[in-house]
C-alpha cells in the first residue's frame, strides 16, 4: 500500500468512524439538506433535540474528521457540510471498493454520481 493510499484509507476510516453513530449521522444529514449556507447550532440543536454538549461533541467529531466546516455569523456559528469531502470519500470508496472498474459499481445510485479519476 503506497503512503498516499493509507492516508486516504485512514481519512476514510476517520469519516466512516465519525458517521457511524447514529447522532452524527442526523446532524451530517441535515448540514447536507442544509445545502453550502449551513445551519446555526441553535437550529441543529433544536431541529435534532440534541443537548449542547452533545451536539457540540458531535460537531467536533464531524469536524476533525473533515466532513463539516464552521463560520462565525454575529453571534453565531454555523456549521456546513463540507461536500468536496463528502465527494472524496464517495470517490474513494467508489474507486477502493471498485477496484478501479468503475463499471462494477455504476448502478450503484444515481443519486451519488461521482467521477473517479482515471
Amino acid at each position: 500500500m503506497s503512503t498516499r493510499t493509507a492516508l486516504l484509507s485512514a481519512e476514510a476510516v476517520a469519516a466512516l468512524s465519525a458517521l457511524a453513530h447514529p447522532g452524527r449521522l442526523e446532524v451530517f444529514r441535515r448540514l447536507v439538506a442544509a445545502g453550502p449556507q449551513g445551519l446555526a447550532a441553535g437550529e441543529i440543536a433544536r431541529t435534532t433535540g440534541s443537548l449542547p454538549n452533545t451536539l457540540s461533541s458531535n460537531l467536533s467529531i464531524l469536524t476533525a474528521a473533515g466532513l463539516t466546516q464552521s463560520r462565525r455569523e454575529g453571534r453565531s456559528i454555523v456549521y456546513s457540510a463540507d461536500f468536496g469531502a463528502m465527494r472524496g470519500l464517495l470517490a474513494y470508496l467508489m474507486e477502493d471498493c471498485c477496484g478501479g472498474r468503475p463499471e462494477i459499481c455504476a448502478d450503484v445510485s444515481p443519486a451519488c454520481r461521482v467521477e473517479l479519476a482515471p
